[in-house]
């Protein structure tokens, strides 16, 4: 079937060019589901052995030149869990739909409320009520058919965290309180796959990247045991402008470890303070 797939791409593939008006063969938005649904397969297989044969699907075009098509094919190969889908989780959602991440694991028991307004992009006046998963798999269908959602209404805790992020290849730290984000730390480790951890809190926030050897989070808050469950937070409140940056250095953490390359944020603390423009990267070893 694979040959056959191939011949077909090839058959329906156009020559364009980028916008630095290098060439590059293109597989329209509209042929992938005709595809898909001819062969009886998923759209994101036809766009993985198009991306493997040098065709990029229309809607990547602009990933490239700074990802090639097999550092395309890896991220639709890839599974991501995010855990907790308020402002930095819907954020990190729509990004890594965009960013063409194959399989997203979305995890989250609560519902919208119209205090989310102000900084949750996925809440709307006609989503309050409604699961935050929800609305996540349709934004994140709206934006790429091609990409598999696994949803769960359910909050984490130390009962359900291993099997909710399984067979993750990066896991996604949105949460709004420490007690469970320790707990999530724990899961990630035992099941061997990176945690990137992201906290905002007013107009200020941090991001960590923890692969399962390392310290973690216990180097930046301190053991677990005395601590409150909320952090600044609760206090200081959240605005969409730092949950958006935030969301956006999550991510690009999370692409990284997918393709193996550029520097992370691993044993490192990045502190982002947007009232007084000030960004910092703190060693968290000595």
């Amino acid at each position: 079937m694979k040959t056959q797939i191939i011949k077909k791409l090839k058959a329906i593939s156009r020559p364009k060019k980028y916008p630095d008006d290098t060439d590059y063969t293109s597989i329209s938005l509209e042929d992938i589901p005709r595809l898909a649904t001819s062969f009886k397969v998923d759209s994101r297989k036809i766009e993985i052995i198009a991306l493997e044969e040098g065709m990029v699907p229309e809607r990547y075009a602009r990933n490239m030149k700074t990802f090639s098509p097999e550092d395309q094919a890896s991220l639709l190969k890839s599974q991501v869990s995010i855990v907790g889908l308020g402002g930095l989780g819907g954020t990190v959602c729509e990004i890594l739909a965009r960013t063409g991440i194959g399989t997203l694991n979305l995890i989250d028991g609560d519902r919208f409320e119209a205090s989310n307004l102000n900084r949750q992009f996925l809440s709307t006046r006609e989503t309050m009520g409604k699961y935050k998963t929800e609305a996540a798999v349709k934004r994140i269908k709206e934006i790429n058919a091609s990409i598999t959602v696994r949803r769960h209404d359910e909050y984490l805790d130390d009962k359900n965290s291993d099997a909710l992020i399984r067979r993750s290849d990066v896991i996604v730290d949105c949460l709004d309180n420490i007690k469970t984000r320790f707990i999530l730390e724990n899961a990630s480790k035992k099941s061997g796959s990176p945690l990137v951890s992201a906290a905002v809190a007013g107009l200020s926030g941090h991001i960590t990247t923890i692969f399962p050897e390392d310290p973690g989070l216990k180097l930046i808050y301190g053991p677990p045991d005395d601590l409150k469950s909320k952090g600044a937070e609760a206090s200081l409140g959240c605005l969409p402008s730092a949950v958006s940056v935030l969301a956006a250095v999550e991510t690009a953490e999370v692409v990284k470890i997918i393709l193996n390359r550029g520097s992370l944020l691993r044993n490192k603390l990045l502190i982002i303070d947007l009232l007084d423009n000030i960004t910092e990267i703190l060693d968290l070893l000595p």
